[in-house]
């Protein structure tokens, strides 16, 4: 190799050395304040981009990505808006077809004549033959439709309803449904999702909506966990405390009260072996009686859908744990 060469080389390799810094340090002062090197954040409402330590505007007149109108309440937002509603996995199609209403009338609101009610009526039967095109997506229908229908009944909110659904799909991929029936595998996929978003619901109130009996809800719950790996922690009895002292109308000081309880009966292992459902009612019971709070077994047993017997053995146990505890 020549002196020539090798010193063509050199500088080549000076310049792709002295390009490689230069691109980082302009990543590095879009990041930066060029003058006292404070965080630089973006002001949407202005369109600029400014120093959060000295004030200093990097960046003005930056492209607005919103929408060029305004609304101040949801009505006049939903009318205002062009744009359909997101994807979600609680529909078999994700809410990418298109739906006709039910209502015979144009966007006016004026009713269509009859010439006009024949043809939608068409329109509705033939969109929901194109919908669902095979056996796969009238399964995911129906079970996506018992989902949302068991969601309702049991007050859960939208995201154990998406989790439901994700679950449910991803059973339908890994073939687990032969040999079990649609409903079984969609009250499983309720009950796992209330449990991970803790918000659980106990077997005898999914069983209460659910159109397959408890036996079998939790014999398909069992596998559907096994097969798909699921990590479902225990449920916590502490997760029922707010909703059967809501139902009882129970103060805070009587929910902060069962809460203590159920940690003390937790240091003394009381609750292991324990359903969780029962020990929260006692616990909510015996809250209650000490808060000077008047309720009854009857009342708490209707509102935790738990016999009253097992409130009175529970109910004696948390107050040995407790009175243990303050002995020692």
């Amino acid at each position: 190799m020549t002196n020539a060469q090798s010193n063509t080389r050199v500088r080549r390799n000076e310049h792709e050395t002295t390009e490689e810094t230069s691109e980082t340090e302009s990543e590095d002062t879009d990041l930066v304040c060029p003058e006292c090197a404070g965080n630089l954040v973006v002001d949407d409402e202005h369109g600029e981009t400014v120093c959060e330590d000295c004030g200093l505007v990097v960046e003005e007149d930056s492209v607005d990505r919103g929408p060029e109108w305004r609304a101040f309440d949801a009505a006049e937002k939903n009318e205002k808006s062009r744009v359909g509603a997101p994807t979600t996995n609680t529909m078999h199609d994700k809410g990418l077809s298109t739906n006709i209403d039910w209502r015979n009338k144009d966007a006016y609101g004026n009713s269509l004549g009859s010439r006009q009610r024949e043809k939608m009526q068409r329109l509705r039967k033939w969109n929901e033959r194109f919908r669902t095109r095979d056996s796969k997506e009238r399964n995911l229908k129906q079970a996506l439709g018992e989902i949302d229908r068991m969601a309702s009944a049991l007050g859960l909110p939208n995201n154990v309803r998406e989790t439901a659904s994700v679950i449910y799909r991803r059973a339908l991929d890994e073939d687990l449904l032969p040999g079990r029936s649609i409903e079984g595998v969609s009250t499983s996929c309720v009950y796992a999702a209330a449990r991970q978003a803790g918000v659980p619901r106990s077997l005898d109130e999914i069983a209460d909506v659910s159109r397959v009996e408890k036996n079998e809800i939790a014999r398909t719950y069992r596998y559907v966990v096994r097969e798909l790996g699921l990590e479902v922690q225990p449920a916590d009895p502490e997760s029922y405390v707010p909703r059967f002292a809501s139902g009882l109308d129970l103060s805070d000081e009587a929910e902060h009260r069962a809460r203590a309880l159920l940690q003390n009966a937790k240091e003394k292992g009381v609750h292991s072996g324990k359903s969780p459902v029962g020990l929260a009612a006692a616990a909510v019971y015996a809250a209650a009686l000490l808060t000077n709070e008047k309720t009854t077994q009857a009342a708490v047993s209707d509102v935790a859908d738990i016999s009253e017997v097992t409130i009175r053995n529970r109910y004696h146990e948390l107050l040995e744990a407790e009175e243990t505890l303050g002995l020692a």
